[in-house]
């Protein structure tokens, strides 16, 4: 087990230390209360739909693939665009820097919204979708599209911030040494950028996975196609199944759980063997 980071041998250590632990315990207290309060919602029949129901596995499943797609496509851009931020100057730096950000403040609707019109009001859009034959609207690789605007931007940040913490001096000695600049990134800074790399990953692809406003205008909620787990656990509110939508959202919260968890422990083994 890994030691406190901080001396705790003088009273005043010991009372900062226990005043931080008391700040997380409830914090995690009121998440675990929050998930308590929707298991009281759900009733034996609710929670047998939830687990033999077609539909659910269906949306299950289009939740799990989309957001692992989005996270992948998001780390594609995010690490080569968060090294370009993190080492380079150049004209328009601070406002390449705040555009990339302006995703994660959006209203989720809003993106949607933008979208539909790109696609179906703009020569661009229409040339995408209608000569290469590229559909996106109401169409699941649009759930992909949206997750990805959405959440691609806490990658490129993280990434960014990763690469900031790298001391580049090592990078300049690799060069040096006579490596090329892809060696130097490939065998320096990437490996010491990798924690911070993949914590974005993570939130990212937490971000994806519970995405509901951009689908409800883009891709709408066909069943089997285009309904996600949070457009069932809609529907099935809005329907008045108000006790399978809790059942939904319980195994929406085990399943991004376990996912997560089993995220940081291949992640943390990966990283201890760079």
């Amino acid at each position: 087990m890994k030691k406190d980071h901080f001396p705790t041998s003088s009273r005043q250590s010991k009372l900062f230390k226990a005043v931080s632990l008391l700040f997380l315990a409830v914090f995690a207290f009121f998440i675990i209360a929050l998930i308590v309060t929707d298991i009281f919602q759900i009733d034996r029949k609710a929670m047998m739909t939830v687990l033999t129901a077609s539909f659910i596995r269906q949306s299950v499943w289009i939740s799990v693939w989309t957001s692992c797609a989005a996270t992948l496509l998001s780390l594609l851009f995010a690490v080569p665009a968060g090294f370009a931020l993190s080492r380079y100057r150049f004209f328009g730096r601070l406002f390449v820097d705040t555009i990339v950000d302006l995703p994660i403040v959006f209203p989720p609707f809003v993106i949607g919204l933008i979208l539909l019109a790109f696609f179906r009001q703009t020569a661009c859009g229409t040339f995408i979708e209608r000569t290469l034959g590229m559909g996106f609207v109401f169409e699941p690789r649009g759930i992909v599209l949206c997750q990805f605007v959405v959440s691609a931007g806490f990658a490129l940040r993280f990434a960014k911030v990763a690469f900031d913490a790298v001391d580049i001096r090592a990078e300049d000695i690799a060069l040096t040494l006579g490596c090329s600049r892809w060696d130097s990134f490939r065998f320096v800074a990437f490996p010491q950028a990798a924690n911070g790399i993949i914590a974005g990953g993570i939130l990212t692809w937490a971000r994806s996975f519970g995405l509901f406003g951009p689908l409800f205008v883009f891709v709408g909620f066909t069943r089997g196609r285009t309904e996600a787990l949070s457009s069932t656990m809609y529907l099935e509110q809005a329907a008045g199944n108000t006790e399978v939508a809790f059942a939904a959202a319980l195994l929406a919260v085990f399943i991004a759980f376990v996912s997560i968890l089993t995220i940081r422990v291949v992640s943390r083994k990966a990283v201890d063997g760079l």
